[in-house]
């Protein structure tokens, strides 16, 4: 994964990280429906970091 790729991925990350936080904090949302919204996010950032290693593999 190119540092740009990873950037993008962290990025994205961090906003929806946020956002799910924010919706928790302002009462739209319980503990548990938040856990279960970051842990989709963090699989999902886990995805597309694998996702970019399997090609640099390919590259080397």
């Amino acid at each position: 994964m190119s540092d740009e790729s990873l950037g993008v991925a962290v990025e994205h990350f961090l906003d929806e990280a946020e956002s799910t936080l924010d919706s928790y904090d302002q009462g739209y949302a319980d503990a548990d429906a938040t856990v279960s919204v970051l842990r989709t996010h963090i699989n999902e950032l886990a995805a597309a970091v694998d996702d970019g290693d399997d090609g640099d593999e390919e590259t080397e």
